[in-house]
């Protein structure tokens, strides 16, 4: 072997650079079928690897939780698994569809007709435009830029998941907009419809206003806002008074079907199923008993309106009550009163709100009810909790609107039971967080909402049959066949029609809705893993071995995915969950866009290094949050701190030459790798358990106990050639800088293999992960000597001595079995402490009690 290779001053700055290169060239991580058909399924390590969502950038989160999985993912390829590593970008969305319309100055207006030559008229940043500035262009225009801009992010977050070192196979990628995912995407769902999964219905859906969209319950988010309770009189029928109640929405009263009390309310109990008349519309409603009334809210009794929040629904669902909806999709107030509005006072009150907004509605009401006595006192402020879209600005509407749907258990106890079932036959790491999937299971109000009113995304592909009055007939849905995906209802025609019939009277009418994301990123082991494209693919991967994700997304990506599994193959998507923590900041607070405290990692990754920063991720356990302060980052600092380390005791260690038939001889190297050994054991234990942190902090103990104090005790003894333990220790200390570099390899990935290239071929991420050497030796013995030389040490610090001063004598005292110990390494002692002679003596713990220094001459 030739050291000319290895630089005169090792240095972390370009390893990304050069070792992203050639591992590419190499196709280092490429994933093997070959191999993997000669191993079988059970030789595979599959990754279900999240799909980022393309609509801005990275942040310090992604390289957190990324590093986790690639960490395990070196791990199992070392262990000689095959690994299937891909890569995918979440594409479509709503998400995306706003940092369009932010970035170009444009929204889309289905309407307009297609311009080949538009120009957008911003290239950046346009978020102060209103919505009323910016310009209208055709849906096909629209999903142009959307298409282009998500492409520009991909190629940014590619180059960032690179210099994080991510083992990824760059080969095995896939969009959530691309023909591939729209026929996967389009076909499972047909295959849903077909099994009687899947199905359509008019039923209230929370609304977001801006977005114009229905939005699905597990994208709900709660956000405290002020409101104000308003006492409002509603008049009993008889005369005989009046029944007030709190209302945080007097805007709603023209959409008032009835009251609400509990059962057990003794005050109530005589009136159910009496009526009263609604103040300003007076329109008779029944009172009614539901065990969801709070006896101690307010004054026990509720208006029930259609719909001013989820409850609402359960109250008009359950007690069979009418729709009076008043509230358009745009958050308006619809122009026509509902119909049981019939009195001229009462049309006429109406009118002063129609068209308005829920805000300015509301003020109207208010005044108009002050105006007609029915206001009981003055408004009372507080806050409370309402819903909002997670990605949305305002808060969520509820609207009554035609809708796509999969069964996910809501409604049907069977799969509910096996929902659970196969989330308790997955290992989730940590296992505390199978709770929160299974609180999520049990707790679902509704079957998943999967339709969307937006344009970028993938189509619903069904068409509607029309009536001789040209209205759609939502008894006769109109499916493609499999082989003809995908399509796009909007511009393709249905089986049995041609174009001249779209549109017509007996014709057809195409669904212009699409799938919400969730609906395609529940089939991302579909999509990576060839299901119903690559057949010998899918039986290799599938089910995958690992879910790597976020814990807030449990109920979204996680639940949903799960559910298509379950539906289509019977079966969990995965046999592991891994679920990382958030990150916060210094004051312990989750980093959100919203908060303006999250950090874009780019400039982390280039200060300090990626090593440094995989060091940091890679110190925290799955499922704990970790502070990050970009200001002052010591776990990045540490880790670069280790990974220099790394490179320079390397080089050291490779500075002594191996003679041939070389064996370990020496008590204290025997010692020091039979220590190795023991961490050998245990880190592959903690890997195989998905503690990476666990193993990280065995390996850098044993590194620096390695650097600290074996490589000083011996390399007097390594340098000599004419020493007779010369060889022992530069074996010793060969094989434990191979070992350690392949410990440390998952998660300093560029120091390691930099290092890793002064002595070896190939890869060390291909190289087997160590086994313990069976070399026999007492640890006890390294770690009695590491402790002597502590004490030396110490000594001539406090004769205020240099540790390079010459002893003349030491005496160390300690037990018997230490100081027999300690005597096995006696040379290598003397020789880092340039002692002239040891004298022993007994006591409780290892001690050095005189020293007597070196007179220097003049």
């Amino acid at each position: 072997m030739t050291n000319a290779h290895i630089p005169d001053k090792p240095a972390l700055e370009g390893l990304e650079q050069k070792w992203d290169a050639a591992w590419a060239a190499q196709g280092t991580y490429l994933f093997d079928r070959d191999a993997a058909k000669a191993a079988g399924r059970a030789g595979v390590f599959s990754v279900d690897t999240p799909p980022p969502t393309a609509s801005g950038s990275l942040h310090i989160g992604h390289v957190f939780s990324y590093t986790h999985t690639d960490v395990k993912v070196r791990f199992e390829r070392m262990r000689g698994k095959t690994v299937f590593y891909p890569m995918g970008w979440d594409d479509n969305g709503l998400p995306t569809e706003r940092r369009v319309q932010n970035y170009y100055g444009v929204r889309c207006d289905p309407s307009l007709p297609y311009d080949p030559d538009f120009t957008p008229p911003f290239a950046g940043d346009a978020k102060s435009l209103k919505p009323a500035d910016q310009v209208a262009i055709s849906r096909r225009n629209f999903i142009e830029l959307c298409e282009s801009l998500t492409l520009e992010d991909e190629k940014h977050f590619e180059a960032l998941f690179r210099q994080l070192g991510l083992s990824v196979d760059w080969t095995q990628t896939y969009r959530t907009i691309s023909d591939d995912t729209i026929r996967t995407s389009q076909l499972a769902f047909l295959r849903n419809l077909e099994r009687d999964e899947a199905y359509q219905a008019m039923a209230p859906t929370l609304w977001d206003i801006d977005f114009r969209s229905a939005i699905a319950q597990a994208e709900l988010e709660d956000r405290e806002q002020p409101a104000a309770y308003h006492r409002v009189a509603f008049h009993r029928t008889d005369g005989t008074g009046d029944f007030h109640i709190e209302t945080t929405r007097p805007e709603l009263l023209a959409a008032c079907v009835a009251l609400v009390a509990h059962p057990d309310d003794e005050r109530y109990q005589a009136s159910f199923g009496t009526t009263v008349r609604t103040p300003l519309f007076d329109v008779e409603v029944p009172v009614l008993a539901h065990p969801l009334a709070q006896k101690d809210k307010g004054s026990g009794i509720a208006m029930i309106c259609t719909f001013g929040d989820v409850t609402d629904i359960i109250w008009w669902r359950e007690l069979d009550l009418p729709n009076r909806t008043i509230l358009g999709k745009d958050g308006r107030v619809l122009a026509e009163a509902p119909d049981v509005i019939v009195t001229d006072a009462a049309r006429a009150a109406y009118a002063e709100i129609a068209g308005k907004t829920v805000f300015s509605a509301k003020k109207r009401i208010v005044e108009l009810l002050q105006e007609s006595g029915e206001l009981i006192g003055d408004p009372k402020p507080f806050t409370h909790p309402v819903k909002f879209y997670e990605k949305g600005d305002r808060p969520l509407e509820i609207v009554s609107t035609r809708q796509w749907y999969l069964r996910n258990g809501a409604r049907d106890a069977q799969l509910r039971d096996k929902l659970i079932a196969l989330g308790q036959e997955m290992n989730w790491h940590p296992d505390f967080m199978r709770v929160r999937y299974e609180n999520w299971t049990n707790g679902l109000t509704g079957d998943w909402l999967v339709s969307r009113q937006r344009f970028f995304g993938v189509p619903i592909p069904v068409w509607y049959a029309l009536d001789e009055n040209g209205e759609r007939d939502y008894n006769r849905v109109l499916t493609p066949d499999h082989a003809s995906l995908p399509i796009d209802p909007t511009t393709d025609v249905p089986p049995g029609f041609t174009e001249d019939q779209r549109g017509v009277p007996g014709g057809f009418d195409g669904e212009k809705d699409i799938f919400d994301t969730w609906a395609t990123s529940s089939l991302t082991a579909q999509l990576a893993g060839g299901w119903e494209r690559d057949g010998e693919l899918w039986n290799l991967v599938a089910p995958f071995d690992l879910r790597p994700q976020g814990q807030d997304i449990i109920r979204t990506w996680l639940f949903s995915t799960m559910v298509r599994s379950a539906l289509e193959d019977d079966r969990a998507p995965w046999t592991d969950a891994a679920i990382s923590g958030f990150i916060v900041d210094p004051d312990r607070k989750k980093m959100s866009k919203s908060k303006g405290n999250v950090v874009t990692p780019a400039d982390i990754l280039d200060t300090h290094g990626t090593d440094a920063v995989r060091y940091w991720s890679a110190s925290s356990r799955l499922g704990a949050d970790a502070a990050f302060d970009p200001q002052n980052p010591t776990q990045v600092k540490i880790g670069r701190r280790l990974a220099i380390k790394v490179l320079n005791a390397a080089k050291f260690v490779l500075s002594f030459p191996v003679p041939e038939g070389a064996e370990v001889t020496h008590a204290l190297d025997a010692s020091m790798l039979a220590t190795l050994d023991g961490v050998v054991r245990e880190a592959t234990k903690a890997f195989e358990a998905y503690d990476h942190a666990r193993a990280l902090e065995l390996t850098e103990g044993f590194f620096w106990t390695f650097c600290d104090d074996y490589l000083e005790l011996v390399k007097e003894r390594a340098y000599n050639q004419t020493d007779v333990g010369q060889a022992s220790a530069a074996l010793a200390l060969r094989l434990a800088l191979s070992t350690l570099l392949r410990l440390l390899a998952p998660v300093l990935s560029f120091a390691a293999e930099e290092a890793w290239s002064w002595f070896e071929e190939g890869s060390v991420h291909n190289a087997s992960w160590p086994e313990p050497l069976g070399i026999e030796g007492d640890p006890a013995v390294l770690r009695t000597v590491g402790e002597a030389l502590i004490g030396v040490r110490r000594a001539k610090t406090e004769a205020k001595a240099s540790q390079k001063t010459p002893v003349d004598t030491l005496t160390i005292t300690g037990p018997e079995a230490a100081i027999a110990a300690i005597q096995t390494a006696e040379g290598d002692l003397k020789a880092v402490g340039r002692i002239g002679e040891i004298t022993y003596g007994t006591g409780e713990s290892i001690a050095v009690t005189e020293i007597v220094l070196t007179v220097q001459e003049a």
